[in-house]
């Protein structure tokens, strides 16, 4: 099966071990050395309004990736791996009083 950036974009990430819904595939990153796909990236959830900036960043490392379905990307991992996975991200006060 083929997939593009854009079809993976619309496909819910769900967590085989809990069933949670961790949201959509936002972003790639890329191995440009190697030509490989490293892993898919969630942003975090807007905070009030994304005035206070947004939650950490997701990522999924491509090894974690079970299925690549039509609707859905089943994945297979702990929460404290994926929590531990999160990319920091500073809020937009936080940028202001660095």
């Amino acid at each position: 099966m083929l997939c593009k950036l854009e079809d993976l974009k619309n496909k819910n990430v769900v967590n085989v071990r809990n069933g949670i819904d961790l949201g959509f595939v936002d972003d790639v990153v890329l191995d440009t050395i190697a030509a490989k796909v490293l892993s898919l990236v969630i942003y975090g959830k807007k905070k009030f309004f994304g005035i206070f900036g947004r939650e950490e960043d997701i990522l999924i490392p491509w090894k974690d990736i079970k299925i690549i379905g039509d609707d859905v990307v089943l994945i297979n991992v702990d929460c404290a791996t994926y929590s531990n996975n999160r990319l920091k991200k500073r809020g937009f006060f936080k940028n202001l009083f660095k």
